[in-house]
């Protein structure tokens, strides 16, 4: 009984102490020239009758890529840094202005399809486009970006 009574008594008092310390950090305030610039890009390509992934991610310092196969459990990364001159290569054909109106279309996964999807994201707003090569207007900057990676990608990863 009293070492019940001595662990709720501790874990009263140690409560608000967890709280108290809990300080907020100021918010960044992102001006205005910055607030739409890109921050990551992801590039995937998911499904099909054994369950493909192909998932690159990117940032403003390094690429990740990863690929397996969901049928039998494989599973592999890769991971390089890169410099400010590629990142800028790789932004170049992104429009953000157009972002708002890229359209996407219905996933093929439930018909053993393949899902291409395009993440792109800026301080503001993460803009996400699943099969969005049918908008022959605005597809073309997907197109030149994902000819930008496969510059930068092993072979193996694209």
């Amino acid at each position: 009984m009293k070492n019940t009574s001595l662990n709720l008594f501790f874990s009263c008092l140690l409560l608000p102490v967890f709280f108290s310390c809990d300080r907020k950090l100021p918010e960044k305030k992102t001006s205005g020239s910055h607030s739409n610039e890109i921050v990551a890009i992801s590039v995937s390509h998911v499904g099909g009758h054994l369950g493909h992934y192909n998932i690159v991610r990117v940032t403003k310092d390094s690429v990740k890529a990863e690929k397996g196969m969901s049928a039998n459990q494989t599973h592999q990364e890769w991971g390089a840094p890169i410099s400010g001159d590629t990142w800028k290569k790789l932004t170049a054909s992104i429009q953000i202005k157009d972002l708002d109106f890229i359209k996407s279309s219905p996933s093929r996964q439930p018909v053993d399809g393949i899902d291409e999807t395009f993440q792109i994201r800026t301080p503001k707003k993460s803009h996400i486009y699943v099969n969005s090569y049918v908008d022959t207007v605005h597809y073309r900057q997907f197109q030149q970006l994902k000819e930008q990676l496969n510059t930068i990608l092993p072979k193996e990863y694209r």
